[in-house]
């Protein structure tokens, strides 16, 4: 069967599937491999629980007359995303960047679902299989379609909009994330930039945060609607970021400076849209930050800013700026083990260290093997969290404000069972 083919089976429910324990009725189920499972396995259980069609790359399993034999399923899903792209004439906005991509794609799409029939990224499902998915959830009635793209590596950004052929695009930063894969910070760069590649060789506009200097050099030649301080002043951040956009006060839900260009950003492709700078604001004031990502949890007298998500030196580094720039008189921090950072692993984390306890933090709690191996003066160090939660099964936090920080691979919102 073609692309073709399959393409109009899609088109009578609009409907994908990837795991048998959530298939919609009327969906096709694409049975995906990894290196812990095998989708085609399970293709008659997804017709029985009310799939229409299961595609599989294995014969062993072709034993139904809906189930449609393919070479390689995830390169089907992955065309037959790119073809239903190619049927619409709508904007595609794409974004990537280092820190701040999910939050940002929320915020976008908070703002333009104002007046827009949206369909965007569901969480962070933003690589090779999560953007063709994303692309197969649109409709023939979305209006905009926003496209966040994750990447450890090079050119896989390039492979993401090969996919998903944005319009429009928006890169958050250039930081200290996957160092492992990129190399470098000048790998992060490359890479990131390969969506201004796209943009610049179709034609395409970028979003441009004029105050980001890396940003200015990476997207010459390109179409942009820039946005920087001027245009839409930065008021406050104690805790919640404030802004200023065409003399509108506009108060979020969101902690932190670093969060400002995220709140900037989706104000300024709002405004592009023609969204009404009222629409705007009710957008960016209900919006809730969700999943552990800098998201404020009242316990007793105290206050704990869990931004446990993810984190990378870019990323931890200003979480603690903005926690010290905080007015509050008691304040202790957690920090975990930042991930993927490869040969520069020690040095970011002893950074960190430095920069965590030159501050006048009441305490400074690091957990993990990489914490564990730097040189630590002024803080206490757990090399797990197990002999962490051992050590300090019940702590208290009477009146005291508190920093969560990890990637998520530590899980350190279990901290909050102990408190």
């Amino acid at each position: 069967m073609n692309i073709e083919e399959l393409y109009k089976l899609y088109c009578t429910s609009y409907l994908v599937d990837t795991d048998t324990r959530k298939i919609r009725k009327g969906s096709i189920y694409f049975a995906l491999k990894g290196e812990n499972f095998n989708g085609n396995e399970f293709a008659l259980e997804a017709l029985k629980n009310g799939a229409n069609f299961a595609i599989i790359d294995d014969p062993i399993f072709n034993t139904h007359s809906k189930i449609i034999l393919v070479k390689n399923v995830l390169e089907t899903l992955q065309k037959l995303a790119n073809f239903h792209r190619k049927k619409f004439n709508i904007p595609i906005i794409s974004l990537t960047g280092s820190n701040g991509k999910t939050t940002t794609k929320e915020l976008i799409n908070a703002v333009l679902s104002q007046k827009y029939k949206t369909t965007a990224t569901i969480g962070n499902l933003n690589n090779h299989i999560g953007v063709p998915i994303t692309l197969l959830s649109m409709t023939p009635t979305t209006e905009i379609g926003i496209i966040e793209m994750g990447a450890n590596h090079l050119k896989e950004i390039d492979f993401l909009c090969g996919i998903s052929e944005p319009n429009f695009g928006y890169i958050t930063n250039f930081g200290k994330a996957h160092l492992e894969g990129f190399g470098s910070v000048e790998g992060v760069i490359i890479g990131k930039s390969e969506l201004y590649n796209f943009l610049r060789n179709t034609n395409g506009t970028a979003f441009l945060n004029e105050d980001d200097e890396i940003q200015l050099k990476q997207a010459v030649e390109i179409k942009s609607i820039p946005f920087n301080k001027n245009s839409i002043q930065f008021i406050e951040a104690n805790p919640f970021v404030k802004i200023q956009f065409k003399n509108t006060q506009i108060e979020s839900k969101l902690i932190g400076n670093y969060n400002y260009t995220n709140i900037a950003a989706a104000i300024t492709i709002g405004d592009y849209f023609k969204v009404s700078v009222e629409n705007i604001k009710n957008a960016i004031k209900n919006y809730i930050p969700t999943n552990n990502r800098s998201q404020i949890i009242e316990k007793g007298t105290s206050k704990i800013i869990l931004d446990a998500y993810n984190a990378n030196p870019t990323s931890m580094q200003a979480a603690l700026e903005n926690f010290n720039q905080l007015k509050d008189s008691h304040k202790i921090v957690f920090l975990g083990d930042m991930f993927e950072l490869g040969k520069e692993s020690k040095k970011e984390h002893q950074k960190i260290v430095d920069l965590a306890t030159s501050y006048n933090f009441e305490k400074v709690y690091l957990i993990g093997k990489a914490f564990s191996t730097t040189n630590v003066k002024n803080a206490f160090v757990y090399d797990s969290f197990e002999i962490f939660k051992t050590s300090n099964n019940h702590l208290k936090i009477d009146n005291t404000t508190v920093l969560i920080k990890g990637s998520r691979g530590m899980a350190l919102e279990r901290l909050l069972n102990l408190f």
